[in-house]
């Protein structure tokens, strides 16, 4: 089975994602609070994808994610917020997760979200077994991982997923448009913001100078483009 994690405090708001996500054909793992999940998760080491509420008592989502990331770069993340501000998304990003879904939101919409990440998580071998090797990286397609000066860097799958589509597309300009369809799918519901901040977070791991960078540069208006 297909196993989530499901951590929202409201018994309605859950009842109502579970119920959709097991009419999917995913077996759900359910947790009310931060603490309860991360249990949930040591129990349940096979879990691909992870919702997480942000507003909860005791520690909160974001808090959650960090600590998810800290020992587990492969599972994928679905920050779920009520609050609109841009923040919000920006945080939970910011702290590994690989997605957001504002309150309220279709039945359609969250089972797609979750197919995305579930493909990537979930993922199986890479179709293309071997290595890119672009200095001072090298991609290693089979393993999913990535070295720089070989030093092994801590991607999550969304991470990875940027890293090979610009290695494989070596100083060429791709809007943001493309790098949505590449990474997160034609299907995917959201917003060009996730690309932005996907990408910020990228950067962190794996450039010299964040501020000046040469590996992935910006394309003013347009885009983005791996810098050799």
């Amino acid at each position: 089975m297909k196993k989530v994690l499901v951590l929202e405090d409201e018994s309605s708001i859950r009842s109502f994602i579970v119920i959709n996500l097991r009419r999917a054909g995913y077996e759900v793992v359910e947790a009310e609070s931060g603490e309860e999940a991360l249990d949930r998760l040591k129990d349940n080491p096979d879990t691909k994808v992870a919702l997480l509420d942000i507003m909860l008592p005791g520690i909160d989502g974001f808090e959650v994610c960090r600590r998810i990331r800290a020992t587990n770069t492969k599972i994928g993340i679905i920050m779920l917020t009520a609050r609109s501000q841009e923040m919000d998304k920006v945080t939970g990003l910011m702290t590994g997760a690989d997605d957001y879904v504002t309150k309220p939101f279709s039945p359609a919409e969250l089972t797609a979200r979750v197919d995305a990440l579930f493909r990537r998580a979930g993922g199986g071998a890479d179709e293309q077994s071997g290595e890119i090797r672009q200095e001072p990286f090298l991609l290693n397609t089979r393993n999913r991982t990535l070295e720089k000066n070989g030093e092994r860097i801590k991607l999550t799958q969304v991470e990875y997923s940027i890293m090979k589509m610009f290695m494989e597309n070596p100083g060429k300009a791709l809007s943001r448009e493309e790098i949505l369809d590449m990474v997160w799918g034609r299907d995917y519901f959201g917003e060009l913001k996730i690309v932005d901040v996907n990408i910020r977070r990228l950067r962190l791991k794996i450039e010299d100078n964040v501020t000046n960078p040469t590996y992935i540069t910006t394309v003013w208006g347009y885009g983005y483009k791996w810098g050799f």
